[in-house]
């Protein structure tokens, strides 16, 4: 079984990037209709994106993945078709009216927006004709291991990156709040702002704190069992991260994959080549809000209060404030002038940052001094010595390959209208053949007079260094066989013209091997029995109607992109729980002292707009609606 890591691409350059760090697929924004309008790509980059994933056989799928209204149906159709015949892998899409289209036999991931939470609705979407389902983020490992005793269909599972607070596809915080629609792929992030908690009298219980932003996700030491489990595809967040932060956690995961699967004899990588790096990876030096692995295993603590920023990595602890005002810390890795610090405001218990003017021994020269104390943890948010480790050279992916250079002489007739003529004559020269480590192989041969060489075993050596020098490629030559050589005199030009040859054959004929093999959708109408059939279907054209009409639903209602109705509905619903969070569960037994304040309904106040929660216990749900 082939187990992919799937990196995002917030264009060409970091897409290239991704691969070449290890990377066996990455998913990249087309120029519209993109869940994140911020991170869109044209036609042309994605296909030389596809050109130089295929070579090492690794993957591009392009994210299609907002809800259309009617007049967008057409032009999407065409984009699809356009992007069919650049040969990306796959199509991540959530809206279902596609599936009423005239498609090209493309094949269609399910993008998470389509709430995969449950083992009804991944059978649903599979039996409609999605080959990969994109799992929510809340699923634990038992889930996993439930949907996949209920399906064939290849799952995708988040791995890294930052969390959306909703189940995704089900949050309409902006879209009320706003008019940004987070399924239109324009979300305004309202969960990362900072709110109020109010109780039913109105008494003031949290102000001024992110009481919606969610840590960072890092299931890094699930890996193991999320593959046991049934995951063939790891996914990093991040398409509108920067190239350091997708280099990095690219090669983090690389490594933690490679190290796992060296112990699972039954799985491989789905791509070609080994990748190899000139930095140790490390999460903690790229954007990151602290960590949580959400429900993998149990519910936990999982916000951040305090900040929605990068909090990076401890790197210091102050032990005091001279006279001229600089830092005296306890320093635990250098720091350079450029460095962004962060500490808690003792005051407000908010994120402050500065940047470092200077670094020498313990002290440290800030370019601002903000409210600080003895025994206080500084951390790095913006690393400038690692970020420009990614402005040059930082990895090096290689295919290995096997040269044969070897002698031919061919007899060939020169009288091709008279096929019994003996009027021929004897050509001689030069092949070189590669094969690579996945079976591909290509060869070339030049015609050439050949001349007898005083120095044979420096012939030979010159053939064998001049067809090594692969830098520049994607191979690597691990041996360069001369069986069949009889040593003479060959100019380097000549082997080099050779090499070159070779190495344009032999990518062509992997770009042709690891060409995507696309199966069609075809329509069928299995009941659609997996979930509630109202606004959270989110249809917002006709196709999208006439795709769940013809899987049995009768009353259809039209997303909230087009009937703006927020009146008693959730406007974001959410396994993540207030509650729990402050420690005033009234379910789980770890919470016994519950203040009577918190046993009323509860509200949140942001800007004017006044939000209500309501708490499902049975389901250790929260919902937000309109107040």
């Amino acid at each position: 079984m082939n187990i992919e890591l799937l990196s995002p691409a917030k264009n060409l350059p970091q897409g290239i990037a991704a691969i070449n760090h290890g990377a066996d697929a990455v998913y990249i924004g087309a120029p519209a209709f993109g869940a994140r309008q911020a991170a869109s790509n044209s036609v042309a980059d994605i296909e030389l994106l596809v050109k130089h994933a295929h070579t090492f056989g690794a993957r591009v799928y392009v994210t299609l993945n907002t809800i259309l209204f009617d007049n967008e149906i057409e032009p999407a159709l065409k984009l699809i078709h356009n992007l069919y015949n650049i040969g990306i892998d796959a199509l991540i899409i959530q809206d279902m009216g596609l599936l009423e289209c005239n498609l090209p036999p493309i094949t269609l991931h399910a993008s998470t927006q389509t709430h995969n939470y449950s083992p009804e609705k991944i059978h649903f979407l599979e039996n409609v004709g999605f080959s990969r389902i994109i799992l929510a983020r809340e699923v634990s490992l038992d889930s996993i291991r439930n949907i996949r005793q209920k399906t064939s269909a290849e799952l995708e599972a988040f791995v890294h990156g930052a969390l959306c607070v909703s189940f995704s596809g089900q949050c309409y915080m902006s879209q009320f709040l706003s008019k940004r629609s987070g399924n239109r792929g324009c979300c305004t992030q309202p969960c990362r702002s900072k709110f109020d908690l109010l109780n039913a009298s109105n008494k003031l219980l949290r102000h001024n704190e992110h009481l919606l932003s969610l840590r960072d996700f890092n299931a890094s030491q699930h890996i193991a069992d999320m593959i046991d489990a049934g995951i063939c595809s790891f996914k990093i967040e991040g398409r509108l991260k920067d190239m350091a932060y997708v280099c990095n956690l690219t090669a983090y995961y690389r490594k933690l994959i490679d190290a796992i699967l060296e112990q699972k004899p039954n799985y491989k990588p789905l791509s070609s080549g080994k990748t190899s790096f000139c930095f140790t990876p490390d999460p903690l030096r790229t954007f990151s809000r602290r960590y949580t692995d959400y429900f993998l295993e149990q519910r936990q603590k999982m916000a951040s209060f305090t900040t929605q920023k990068s909090l990076g990595k401890r790197v210091a602890k102050v032990t005091r404030i001279d006279r001229n005002k600089n830092i005296v810390a306890e320093i635990y890795e250098p720091l350079s002038p450029g460095d962004g610090l962060c500490a808690y405001n003792p005051v407000s218990g908010e994120m402050s940052g500065f940047l470092v003017n200077h670094a020498d021994g313990n002290i440290i020269v800030p370019n601002s001094l903000p409210i600080l104390k003895p025994g206080m943890d500084l951390w790095r948010n913006h690393d400038i010595q690692f970020e420009r480790i990614f402005k040059g050279h930082s990895a090096e992916r290689k295919i290995n390959i096997d040269l044969f250079f070897s002698d031919f002489v061919r007899r060939v007739c020169i009288n091709n209208s008279n096929p019994i003529s003996l009027n021929d004559t004897v050509t001689d020269g030069y092949c070189l053949r590669a094969i690579d480590t996945d079976g591909c192989e290509a060869s070339v041969e030049i015609q050439y007079n050949k001349t007898l060489t005083d120095n044979p075993q420096k012939s030979i050596e010159t053939v064998r260094s001049q067809l090594s020098k692969l830098g520049g490629t994607p191979f690597n030559a691990v041996n360069v066989c001369l069986d069949g050589f009889n040593p003479s005199f060959i100019p380097v030009s000549v082997l080099n013209r050779m090499r070159r040859e070779v190495v344009e054959k032999l990518i062509a004929v992997r770009l042709q091997h690891f060409a995507p093999n696309h199966l069609p959708v075809s329509p069928n109408s299995i009941a659609y029995n997996c979930g509630p059939t109202d606004y959270r279907l989110n249809i917002t054209n006709r196709l999208a109607e006439q795709f769940y009409r013809r899987h049995g639903v009768e009353k259809i209602e039209y997303g909230l992109e087009t009937t703006e109705c927020y009146d008693n509905i959730p406007l974001m619903t959410t396994k993540y729980c207030l509650r729990y969070e402050i420690g005033q569960c009234l379910k789980h037994k770890c919470n016994q002292n519950i203040s009577p304040d918190y046993r009323t309904d509860l509200f949140l106040l942001n800007n004017g707009h006044r939000l209500m929660l309501k708490f499902n216990c049975e389901r250790c749900e929260m919902e937000i609606f309109k107040a």
